[in-house]
């Protein structure tokens, strides 16, 4: 019988599975030193995105159960 694997706590804090199986995040550089940064950017820094292709494999194996 194989062990249950475990959870990366970190990575089920940051990253949500869709429906169609891929990776939802947030975005980065949005957390202090707003002033500079323009208003559209900030907007766009709001919306989640998908994980890239290249890094779906390794959060696919921090979340087993996800």
């Amino acid at each position: 019988m194989a062990t249950k694997r475990k959870t990366h706590r970190g990575a089920a804090k940051r990253f949500h599975k869709t429906a169609t199986g891929k990776f939802k995040r947030g975005h980065a550089m949005k957390r202090h030193i707003l002033t500079k940064k323009n208003a559209s950017r900030l907007r766009g820094l709001k919306k989640a995105t998908l994980v890239s292709k290249a890094d779906t494999k390794n959060i696919r194996s921090m979340l087993p159960y996800a």
